[in-house]
């Protein structure tokens, strides 16, 4: 299946999951009802957010940001995987294969920063209830987001334009389901010492502005709420922000399985599985972990819904 000009591979196969070939037809049906379900359900919470008024808030507008990042992240793979399932055989072209992985770096590059804006949002509003109205203005909100999906997009150009410059001999087949960097790195032909070495510190550069910012920032949140008097009190707090850990829990867990063991593994079948959480299961849950749950937004949604329409 390999196409090559002059010994130069053209285009790649995405293997997919050939071990599962006799449940293709469950695996294409589970996977266009996850992808569908995802981005309703994250247009739902964008579309409700933007509604209604008493939701445009600093907190509501940054998981407003998620929700669209989630959409987003889910059409770059799952398309090109539903293709794959119905054609037996899934093939991408090489600039193919590098818009994919320029799209899917920046996407978890950009809500790296975004976790991590969200965390400190949170901070100012329990742990400087007096100045966050002042401080966090509808402007700064606007250049926070901006600057997380342009910071995303930014760390993915490096390690996208390095891959451009690699050569690729042959063979042609990627294990996963859609293009990423170790699978890429491991076919090509070239020394790619370098290239890894500067990924490495690139990867570890946008996970270290919010590894440090994320935890710094919750463990005030913690020693706040922990000196409230009143119960009521602690438990807003809590339940204010207990969702974003465990978005940032299951983001970080995934994450750092897949890219610190891509070297440590000879097979791809974890990896193969840790993607799929990452690409697929979890904009699924996401929405439910952040928004769904959260009360303000049900009964905004609910309002909506009972809503008159025009006459």
């Amino acid at each position: 299946m390999s196409n090559s000009s002059g010994n130069l591979v053209t285009e790649f196969v995405l293997l997919g999951f050939p071990e599962l070939c006799h449940l293709r037809g469950l695996l294409f049906g589970s996977f266009l009802v996850t992808c569908v379900v995802t981005i309703l359900e994250n247009l739902v919470i964008v579309g409700t957010i933007r509604a209604s008024s008493r939701l445009h808030m600093p907190m509501y507008f940054f998981l407003a940001n998620p929700s669209v990042l989630e959409t987003l992240y889910t059409s770059v793979t799952v398309p090109k995987l539903l293709a794959g399932l119905l054609a037996q055989v899934s093939t991408i072209s090489f600039p193919g294969c590098l818009t994919q992985l320029f799209l899917f770096l920046s996407l978890g590059s950009s809500e790296c920063f975004l976790l991590a804006t969200m965390a400190c949002d949170r901070y100012l509003a329990i742990c400087r209830p007096l100045h966050y109205p002042a401080i966090m203005d509808s402007r700064l909100c606007l250049h926070l987001a901006l600057s997380a999906w342009l910071g995303g997009f930014l760390a993915s150009f490096v390690s996208t334009a390095l891959i451009s410059r690699l050569t690729f001999c042959g063979p042609n087949i990627l294990t996963p389901f859609f293009c990423n960097v170790s699978p890429l790195l491991r076919l090509s032909c070239s020394d790619t010492t370098a290239i890894e070495t500067l990924g490495f510190v690139a990867a570890l550069a946008v996970l270290a502005t919010a590894l440090l910012v994320t935890p710094a920032s919750y463990a005030h949140i913690l020693a706040t709420a922990l000196r409230i008097p009143s119960g009521p009190g602690r438990r807003k707090a809590f339940s204010t922000c207990a969702s974003h850990p465990a978005v940032v829990a299951i983001f970080y867990t995934t994450t750092t399985f897949t890219y610190a063991r891509a070297h440590a593994i000879s097979s791809f079948d974890l990896n193969k599985l840790a993607s799929l959480l990452y690409s697929v299961v979890t904009p699924l849950l996401n929405p439910v972990i952040y928004c769904l749950r959260n009360h303000d937004i049900r009964e905004a949604l609910a309002q909506l819904l009972r809503a008159p329409g025009p006459c």
